[in-house]
């Protein structure tokens, strides 16, 4: 098969060469065939003629005699040249009406010159040549389109291989991942267990008249171990692989995207049983009829054919599908269902004995000292991903190595773990004294409140160094536990501490300014959905007043209506400003209580630039640092 793909392509190349040489050889012929000179006026041919600066004519009559192009060759003194501008030695050309004149004019001024014959048609290139030129394009299209019938009747995969998928099969000897690679993730491992029990073994779920799932969907934010699992899954089967990524089906061709999951399809089948990994299904398994186009495009064609591939007609047995995306909100129905991807597998953000065992892993090939406490690091790593997680300990050994260390230490643990929640920190930027005092005092504004109210907190660094998110400074709390509840009363104290930095600078300076910017942005966001998500207003009650705010590319209408009146409206808007004006209020108090704890944290921070946990702490409880 490789061997006849060759030829052929070797065939069409040859085809195009020669193609390509005819085309570059007639042109050369014609560019010396219909060769032309700068052409001159009259008068400058009679004033040249009258300097004798003409050496050489040719005289070349035309079919409508006595007109005619007089070719001369013009030899200049050097520093001399026409009324009408200067020349160089060359040839010219001027057209006359009276080429017998001219050879009396040349014979009066004794210039050689030659007289050419009348100049005929060219047969071959006003007549021949297009019509060869169009024989052999014509010859060269037909040889194609003959060669891809064929190719394509033979089963030459050559000529199609744009509806080819881009995947193969992956060897199961080569898979050495296995569920004990993936770390956390329990339930998750115990569910995808019976896919590996029916693919090593299906004839006891058959002989017990289970129907075996075609599909299983990995649902979860990003970077929460889908695809690891996935290859998990293969890696303890023992079984081929196949992955792709949904938007390797979707081309600008019309069909490509449903050959392409055909042709995945087809080549399963010969490899049953096995499993096909979709990543990022949602690029092609969108709900249908969405955007402005609202109809019948690529992308749902190819959806379409999935859909038959999965539950159709067609029986794919010993094929299980797995796919993962974390839009699940978007994808289409029909795929959903049972009989399709008969389960759904949520594999969400690790707890604290998660998180543990995710570090332990990546920490296996780090060099680390006795010192670091993982289990410390996962306690302080509250809605950290399985990828965020190997970020940080990856930061951690750039930072080291960085620095030539020999381990990594908590240290460089610590300034990765800045690093990946706020950004780097620019400590060469220059920064005014008073600017920096603002900023001290915003921040500790926070740090206040982080340390005041019960639900919030502790705070873990308080800093007025820049960092790269172009904040003058940050705050970053220490949450020790993982909430799965937001009550109400930890909502409101978010807003009070979101308050914190602008009322510490209203307070002291008796000014405000715009820091404090996303921090008004954070409090709204949070006030607006306790009265319009979570029905924790009493005025308005317990009434979801909620928007829809789904792109119209993703299958939703393309106007959005308020469920409710202007008038409602008002209410809600009301409601939301008077849970921040009560905030801002309580808030307010607990600053000004705290006053001397405020001045005596500016200080500190403006001397030392960054305070830990326990330098605040001693601070604010009025203890000495040891």
């Amino acid at each position: 098969m490789e061997n006849n793909q060759q030829k052929n392509t070797k065939k069409i190349g040859i085809i195009y060469l020669l193609f390509a040489v005819i085309i570059i050889a007639v042109a050369v012929i014609s560019s010396n065939a219909f060769r032309q000179y700068t052409e001159r006026t009259y008068s400058e041919y009679c004033e040249l003629l009258a300097k004798n600066a003409i050496t050489y004519a040719r005289i070349r009559p035309n079919e409508e005699v006595p007109t005619g192009t007089v070719i001369f060759i013009v030899q200049m003194p050097e520093g001399e040249g026409t009324e009408e501008g200067s020349y160089q030695s060359g040839t010219y050309q001027v057209n006359v009406t009276n080429i017998d004149a001219e050879r009396e004019a040349l014979l009066q001024h004794n210039v050689a010159f030659e007289v050419q014959g009348v100049k005929e048609k060219s047969y071959f290139f006003y007549t021949l040549l297009p019509i060869l030129m169009l024989i052999i394009g014509l010859a060269v299209v037909i040889v194609l389109m003959f060669g891809r019938a064929n190719a394509a009747a033979n089963g030459n995969p050559q000529i199609m291989s744009f509806i080819k998928v881009r995947t193969q099969a992956s060897d199961p000897k080569k898979n050495k991942i296995r569920f004990a690679d993936v770390a956390g993730l329990q339930e998750e491992k115990a569910e995808l267990a019976e896919v590996v029990d029916f693919l090593k073994a299906p004839q006891k779920y058959i002989d017990m008249g289970a129907r075996i799932p075609k599909g299983l969907l990995l649902l979860g934010p990003p970077g929460t171990g889908k695809t690891l699992l996935a290859k998990a899954v293969a890696g303890e089967a023992g079984v081929p692989f196949f992955t792709i990524s949904g938007s390797d089906f979707v081309e600008m061709f019309v069909g490509v995207g449903a050959g392409r999951v055909r042709d995945l399809f087809d080549t399963a089948k010969k490899n049953s049983p096995c499993i096909v990994f979709i990543d990022e299904i949602d690029a092609v398994a969108r709900v249908r009829g969405s955007g402005l186009g609202g109809g019948h495009d690529e992308r749902e064609q190819t959806l379409n054919q999935l859909l038959v591939e999965m539950d159709g007609f067609s029986v794919n047995e010993g094929i299980i599908v797995l796919a993962a995306t974390n839009r699940a909100d978007i994808l289409d129905p029909a795929i959903m269902r049972p009989g399709r991807f008969d389960r759904k597998v949520v594999v969400g953000l690790p707890d604290v004995v998660g998180r543990e065992e995710i570090l332990q892993v990546h920490a296996k090939n780090k060099r680390m000292r006795d010192d670091v406490d993982l289990k410390r690091i996962a306690r302080t790593t509250a809605g950290f991903s399985g990828a965020d997680l190997e970020n940080l300990l990856n930061e951690a050994a750039i930072i080291s190595a960085r620095k030539n260390a020999e381990f990594i230490t908590p240290a460089e643990i610590e300034e990765a773990f800045i690093k990946v929640g706020i950004g780097t920190e620019k400590k060469s930027r220059i920064i005014t004294e008073q600017d920096k005092r603002i900023t001290a005092y915003h921040e500790m504004g926070h740090a206040v409140l982080f340390e005041a109210l019960p639900n919030v907190g502790p705070v873990h660094t308080i800093s007025v160094i820049p960092t790269g998110t172009d904040a003058a400074g940050y705050t970053m709390p220490l949450p020790e536990k993982d909430d799965v509840h937001l009550t109400k009363s930890r909502m409101l104290e978010d807003i009070m501490v979101s308050m914190g930095g602008r009322i510490a600078e209203e307070i002291v300076f008796g000014d405000i300014t715009t820091g404090a910017s996303q921090d008004i942005k954070q409090a709204t966001r949070v006030a607006r959905q306790m009265v319009t998500k979570f029905g924790m207003s009493e005025k308005v009650g317990f009434i979801n007043y909620e928007q829809e705010s789904d792109s119209v590319f993703v299958g939703r209408d393309i106007g959005h209506t308020k469920n409710f009146g202007e008038s409602v409206y008002n209410e809600l808007e009301a409601e939301v400003k008077r849970i921040i004006s009560e905030c801002y209020e309580k808030a307010k108090a607990i600053v000004l209580e705290k006053r001397d704890i405020l001045d005596k944290g500016v200080a500190a921070l403006m001397e030392k630039e960054k305070l830990t946990t326990a330098e605040f702490e001693a601070i604010y409880y009025g203890r000495e640092t040891e």
